[in-house]
């Protein structure tokens, strides 16, 4: 049976402290299968709305909920709270969360199958398979991000639908291994490329729900993402560094 007891869950949070607690109390009432523990960790990146503070008053009105926050001093962007997060997971496996409601943590259960089955070692959550609800937004949005997925794929030799997702699953041992260095959206493609090259790693999809925002409801990834991605792509899939 895969040694499975305890899920780290890392959460980057940017100017969250209006939404962040529903993203919580989910985590809080969500009950994993094989009573797998949760490790909750938190990594306020220099929010300038109180986040921080609206964290640790939610850890204190729940203090049996194994939560943990991480301050940044200035802010870095999404990815420098994600290296601080995974450095900090000690769970089995570490998965990654978005501060809102755009993917739904009571999908963590499905994520957890193959590897429970003893079949996968990374799972990608993808928004482009299966029959989940799925928000209708951005056309250039979607076509970018298949676009990007594309030519992740052409250097990885993978054939995922959706390298872009924020839920990716790790074994703990894997993502650790890394030294990741992307600190803002470039996490998605670097991850990607260095899980692709682990030897004989078993990386699985399962599809998923997404709850979209818009710009407006505090969607924060713009085009020059993008670019960015495409450079990521290049540097370490392409070039492997």
């Amino acid at each position: 049976m895969v040694k499975f007891d305890t899920l780290s869950i890392v959460i980057p949070v940017y100017n969250e402290a209006r939404t962040i607690h529903q993203v919580l109390d989910v985590l809080r009432e969500l009950t994993l299968v094989r009573n797998i523990g949760k490790e909750i960790i938190l990594v306020n990146d220099c929010s300038t709305d109180g986040s921080g503070d609206a964290i640790r008053a939610y850890a204190a009105r729940y203090p049996d909920l194994n939560l943990r926050l991480f301050e940044h001093a200035v802010n870095q962007g999404k990815g420098a709270a994600l290296h601080t997060g995974i450095r900090a997971a000690t769970g089995d496996y570490v998965i990654i969360q978005d501060a809102d409601l755009e993917y739904d943590p009571e999908e963590y259960n499905q994520l957890m199958k193959p590897i429970l089955k003893g079949f996968a070692d990374v799972v990608y959550g993808s928004r482009f398979m299966g029959g989940n609800p799925h928000r209708i937004l951005f056309f250039w949005h979607s076509i970018g991000n298949t676009v990007l997925t594309f030519l992740s794929n052409m250097v990885t030799d993978l054939n995922l639908t959706d390298m872009e997702t924020c839920y990716k699953l790790f074994r703990r041992d894997i993502i650790q291994r890394f030294d990741l260095q992307e600190k803002r959206f470039g996490f998605e493609p670097e991850v990607t490329a260095k899980v692709a090259r682990v030897k004989d790693v078993r990386i699985y999809e399962v599809g998923i729900s997404y709850y979209g925002r818009t710009y407006a409801e505090g969607k924060k990834i713009g085009w020059r993402d993008g670019f960015r991605a495409i450079y990521c792509i290049i540097k370490y899939g392409l070039l492997g560094q």
